[in-house]
């Protein structure tokens, strides 16, 4: 968790005495760079590797101590913001629906390898991403890695300005009437940071009138799950909110 980098980072730069409640911090790649360049190993000193915090016990425990957490703003800059930067993955507890693939056939290629694509790739194929949201007209339309246009959003008090960063997205799939987003695992993770369903959504808003539905996708042993998120507020990051869960077994073809 890079607990000793950034606690060098942090008395390089005396973030430790930055009053959070009235500001961000903003720090680049470069003050990253500086500050650990004499570690060893690439995990203590590589900025990608060092502000990659995905859930909540990943993040440094300085962050933890303080309720921080980091989120990128521009292509090499980023802002420690103080507040709640995650969303819980609620366990469902249901038991799996099974589900009848629509498919008449077997997919072989679908057995070879363990990818979280390939997991979701197998449940679009089966149409169980088309019967999650109510629509039969999803087809696949994004995947990969593109950069955000400019936007704004609050997290509580503070102002957040984003311009140019890169997001991804593990698939996205238009409709008539919506546009649907997923992040996929194949590991079971109790949260997320929210930032991982939110630029995405807003990059995409700004490219469409269609509403934008955004998933979680997760397959375990035999379990497709999927959850939807919706955001109350579009220029609030925290007005995340869970709208339905379900947990299928799918019949009729094998992954």
């Amino acid at each position: 968790m890079h607990d000793e980098s950034w606690l060098k980072i942090f008395k390089d730069y005396k973030i430790n005495s930055h009053d959070f409640n009235k500001a961000p911090y903003k720090i680049n790649a470069n003050q990253i760079k500086t500050a650990c360049q004499n570690f060893a190993r690439t995990g203590e000193k590589e900025v990608r590797i060092l502000c990659k915090h995905d859930n909540r016990e990943k993040r440094p425990q300085v962050f933890k101590d303080n309720n921080l957490f980091i989120l990128p703003i521009k292509n090499g800059e980023y802002v420690i913001v103080k507040g709640n930067g995650y969303i819980d993955i609620p366990k469902i507890d249901t038991v799996e629906k099974i589900y009848k693939s629509k498919l008449d056939f077997m997919l072989d290629t679908s057995l070879v390898g363990n990818s979280e694509m390939q997991h979701l790739d197998f449940a679009y194929a089966s149409s169980l991403i088309r019967t999650f949201v109510g629509d039969p007209n999803l087809v696949m339309t994004i995947r990969g890695r593109k950069y955000t246009p400019s936007f704004s959003f609050n997290v509580g008090k503070n102002l957040i300005n984003v311009n140019g960063v890169q997001t991804e997205v593990d698939a996205g799939y238009e409709g008539k009437a919506q546009v649907v987003l997923v992040e996929a695992k194949n590991s079971g993770v109790d949260d997320i940071i929210i930032r991982q369903l939110y630029y995405p959504f807003r990059q995409w808003k700004s490219h469409t009138q269609k509403p934008i539905i955004t998933l979680f996708f997760e397959k375990r042993e035999d379990a497709y799950s999927l959850w939807q998120f919706k955001f109350n507020d579009v220029n609030d990051y925290n007005s995340i909110e869970l709208v339905k869960s379900s947990k299928y077994k799918i019949n009729g073809a094998k992954s």
